[in-house]
């Protein structure tokens, strides 16, 4: 150890005084002169092992990852619990849709516009830790009316290096912006239109499988990813086969430009399969009927997201741009089946081919520290649909589903928020639905910082 080399200066007073023989000492008192000094120097040395000991003891700790389950600290994870609940006034619309967009027969949670009046929303329940030096894992469980669900349950490593990272398990997929996020974070207390058209009302889409990702070694803030999956989320349907049943690919680019500007643009592309996929359809008399697809949806997004805050302080006063569009193609055979009395009585199994695409844009401004208010266009196209000898069975509806909602909210801490949004609804043929929202979303426990 270094110490060693440096003596105090007691020590070098000491040492001195013995060096040089004083003819005034007698001889006792240079024996007892010399006994302190050995009695001193025993002490320094005692210290300095005993500091020794203790600096060897801390680097072997901070170098060696502690066991899983090894005494009090082995299990110590992040926990976030995240409340969220809103008063909702809309119109009573049986069998709420968005028009010219297959909706999901199965489940009833896909069908767009939920409960009205006071309900429960979604409460997120997270935990996350650092596995050990290589691995990260987190588990996120949603938990709605008594049910249960697992979101998300993966692994991360941390040390591939190279600005590489490896995922695995079941995670939201990095497609398009708004994807990777859950409802607590978005600016608004829906979905887009966009989302709710191409995933359900969950809006995310979710899959079991591997990512791999790349962050470039570059000043530009560039990444590109590959996922593979069992894609068993709608648009696709769990095969329950060996081998793949959806990929992605997206790559991201952004940077500041100067002080007060951060900007972020990506395009993705998803390939999904699906086999005897139920959807609601209309047939030509207006009664409800089902779709069996089977075949392949692909979708391309293109994003693109601008902040500015006044010399990079978004704590004050922030504004954020959001766009996304989307290009959906499906291709391959349908199967109309309906009840007694309906064009679909009979079944018939015909080619299914659909051309399709929408968009969103909003501006969301922090006016004060804990004020935003908020401003959102939501627009889908229907597109080309060819239901090949369906196509005089099942309806096409003209009509362009829109939207516009306005919001205002205030956050006393990054923990809470309270939110008031209106709309003009008009996803709906010859329906227009002015709604209401208010809602919270409580956070409680450690919660990691939000992506750009």
């Amino acid at each position: 150890m270094v110490f060693k080399h440096f003596p105090s200066a007691p020590l070098a007073l000491a040492l001195s005084l013995v060096a040089v023989p004083s003819l005034a000492a007698s001889d006792a008192e240079l024996d007892d002169l010399r006994a302190q000094v050995r009695a001193l120097r025993d002490s320094y040395e005692q210290r300095l092992a005993e500091l020794e000991r203790r600096l060897a003891r801390q680097a072997a700790l901070a170098s060696a990852p502690t066991a899983a389950g090894e005494g009090p600290r082995g299990f110590n994870p992040e926990i976030s619990l995240t409340l969220q609940g809103q008063y909702r006034r809309m119109k009573d619309i049986d069998e709420r849709h968005i028009s010219g967009f297959a909706a999901l027969a199965d489940h009833d949670d896909h069908e767009h516009g939920g409960e009205r009046g006071f309900s429960l929303d979604h409460t997120e329940l997270v935990l996350a830790a650092n596995i050990d030096s290589h691995y990260r894992g987190l588990v996120n469980f949603g938990i709605v009316d008594g049910e249960v669900e697992v979101e998300e349950a993966w692994f991360q490593t941390t040390g591939l290096g190279h600005g590489l990272s490896l995922r695995g398990g079941r995670f939201l997929s990095e497609i398009g912006y708004l994807n990777a996020q859950h409802a607590h974070a978005w600016d608004f207390a829906d979905a887009p239109l966009m989302y709710t058209a191409l995933f359900g009302e969950h809006a995310n889409y979710g899959n079991d499988g591997l990512q791999l990702k790349w962050v470039l070694p570059t000043d530009l803030f560039a990444e590109v990813g590959v996922e593979i999956g069992r894609g068993a989320k709608f648009p696709g349907t769990d095969r329950d086969v060996n081998g793949i049943g959806s990929s992605a690919i997206f790559a991201h680019l952004g940077g500041d430009v100067g002080t007060s500007h951060s900007w972020r643009a990506g395009l993705s592309y998803l390939n999904a399969r699906a086999a005897d996929r139920h959807s609601h359809f209309e047939d030509v008399g207006g009664e409800e009927v089902t779709g069996d697809f089977t075949g392949r949806s692909r979708m391309w997004i293109a994003d693109a997201v601008w902040k500015w805050a006044p010399d990079g302080n978004a704590g004050a006063r922030a504004l954020t741009l959001q766009a996304e569009f989307f290009q959906r193609r499906e291709d391959g055979d349908l199967s109309c089946e309906g009840e007694a009395g309906s064009a679909c009585a009979t079944a018939v199994d015909s080619d299914y081919r659909t051309r399709q695409r929408g968009w969103y844009a909003q501006a969301v401004y922090k006016f004060h520290p804990q004020w935003r208010v908020g401003l959102r266009h939501d627009r889908l196209d229907p597109g080309t649909r060819d239901y090949g000898d369906n196509n005089a069975n099942i309806a096409r509806e003209n009509h362009t589903p829109k939207r516009n909602s306005v919001m205002v909210d205030w956050s006393p801490s990054e923990f809470s928020r309270l939110r008031l949004q209106l709309a003009r609804d008009q996803s709906m043929a010859g329906e227009t639905d002015n709604q209401l929202w208010l809602q919270y979303v409580m956070s409680l426990g450690a919660h990691g910082a939000h992506s750009f």
